[in-house]
């Protein structure tokens, strides 16, 4: 029969049980044999203060330590045995028996040897050779007589209750640990549950199988259990984020292969006519060319776009670099470089910023930044429109405000502005050539400087762009 495996809670409440019982039996023993000795310390005392006692009755009535018997008759306990013995070992007395010339030599007794060495001596529960009973000795050598008092009680019930330890402790120890026992049983079963189901749960993700809340509420409300629950969420956390990373990947790539095929296709169509018909005029051919050159233009932006982005997904923050940029100027390149495009729109760019307003960072990012924007405003916020950039410094952040006062975006909209091919009006966006990344790659820019971007629409009309980058 196999016998079934512990788990840890009830191994770690059987070994701090364990030592609970070994402390506790350690403690009662040590106990018992310190009251035990504690009782002996007080007979050998009581009895040493009879040996005092008799030796000065003796000497007071001239002497004679052979016939003491009146004075044992003055004690207060009535069974006691006195004897009394000569520095050599021989008896002179003794109150059990008449004839002490026929009694052995005491010199070698444990008491006497005690008594003789340091001036008094005792021995318990040994059996008398002269009466076949077992006393408590108690011996007191006094030098100037050259004798030894010896008194000795009968090792009997009366005396071996007397020596006995207390019991009420032992009973009061084995409540306390059968008290500690139930408590430890409670916490350690907790926390061998809590183990337990962490284990369960490594084992489930190790198998990549699905998490239940019901999974997580199993663990209890200790500290162990919180943190086994911070774990399994982050678990979770991970694994949907990973999950969205799978997602969005996908979703990506069937965006890109959706953008790379309306102009490769277009390209495909005009070139295939040019190839085809030979009877094409001149102003056609002419026409379809620049279509096709249109055409690669898109191509040749959404490539690099997404090259863009695939270089802030790869770049980590300290791969960036760390030197002053002049916003000042890149504002002065952008309306340089778009000057053309606002013209066609009839559009102005107000530049409100304050003189010398600089960041750290990387150049082309921060430019991507603000020209990515001005390419948004210039394709969809309308003909005569106004582009307005402002900015403030505050706790070691610059804080712009890049709006316009075009026609804005419908509220459901502004949530998704920044994903990747995300379009509001999705024929217009193609028709003005736009890839659908601009603001996305706005996003990551600025997150990769420290900064955060939200969007939302300008009262009276227009979209306000807020983000910061750090000084």
């Amino acid at each position: 029969m196999k016998i079934p495996k512990l788990h840890v809670g009830q191994r770690l409440f059987l070994c701090v049980l364990s030592i609970f019982a070994i402390f506790a039996a350690s403690l009662i023993l040590f106990q018992q044999s310190r009251e035990r000795q504690y009782k002996r310390d007080a007979i050998n005392s009581q009895l040493q203060e009879y040996n005092y006692r008799i030796y000065g009755e003796i000497e007071r009535s001239g002497g004679e330590f052979s016939h003491p018997d009146s004075i044992m008759k003055a004690l207060p306990v009535s069974n006691l045995r006195l004897t009394i013995i000569d520095e050599g070992g021989r008896v002179l007395y003794d109150s059990e028996h008449g004839d002490v010339t026929t009694m052995v030599n005491h010199a070698d007794r444990l008491e006497i040897r005690g008594a003789r060495n340091e001036g008094s001596g005792s021995d318990f529960d040994r059996n008398s050779t002269t009466t076949g009973r077992a006393y408590f000795y108690s011996a007191t050598y006094f030098p100037a007589a050259k004798v030894f008092v010896r008194t000795a009680l009968p090792y009997d019930e009366v005396l071996i209750d007397n020596l006995k330890a207390d019991q009420h402790y032992i009973w009061f120890a084995l409540f306390l640990l059968c008290l500690l026992s139930l408590i430890l049983w409670q916490f350690l079963i907790r926390l061998g549950n809590n183990i337990e189901s962490l284990q369960n749960f490594a084992l489930k993700a190790d198998r990549n199988e699905e998490l239940t809340e019901k999974e997580i509420e199993s663990f209890h409300n200790d500290e162990l259990g919180d943190i086994a629950k911070r774990i399994v969420r982050l678990y979770k956390k991970l694994k949907e984020t990973q999950e969205m990373q799978t997602r969005l990947k996908k979703e990506l790539t069937q965006n890109v292969a959706h953008e790379l095929k309306t102009p490769v296709a277009s390209i495909h169509g005009y070139m295939e006519t040019l190839l085809t018909n030979k009877d094409i005029s001149e102003e056609m051919r002419l026409r379809f060319m620049e279509r096709c050159f249109a055409q690669t233009k898109r191509l040749s932006a959404l490539i690099q776009d997404i090259s863009a982005l695939n270089r802030l997904d790869d770049m980590g923050k300290e791969m960036l670099s760390d030197e002053p940029v002049d916003i000042s100027a890149i504002i002065a390149t952008v309306m340089n470089d778009t000057a053309l495009q606002r013209a066609e729109h009839k559009m102005t760019f107000c530049n409100k910023l304050p003189e010398n307003v600089s960041v750290r960072g990387e150049y082309s990012l921060i430019y991507s930044i603000f020209r990515n924007l001005t390419d948004n405003a210039i394709a969809y916020s309308g003909d005569g429109t106004t582009i307005n950039v402002k900015g403030h410094e505050t706790r070691g952040s610059w804080f712009f405000e890049f709006s316009d006062n075009g026609v804005g975006v419908p509220e459901e909209c502004l949530p998704r502005l920044f994903e990747r091919f995300y379009r509001v009006d999705k024929g217009r966006s193609r028709a003005m050539g736009g890839t659908g990344l601009g603001l996305a790659i706005v996003k990551n820019a600025v997150i990769r400087h420290g900064g955060t971007i939200s969007a939302m629409n300008r009262r009276g009309g227009g979209l306000v762009f807020l983000f910061s980058l750090k000084k």
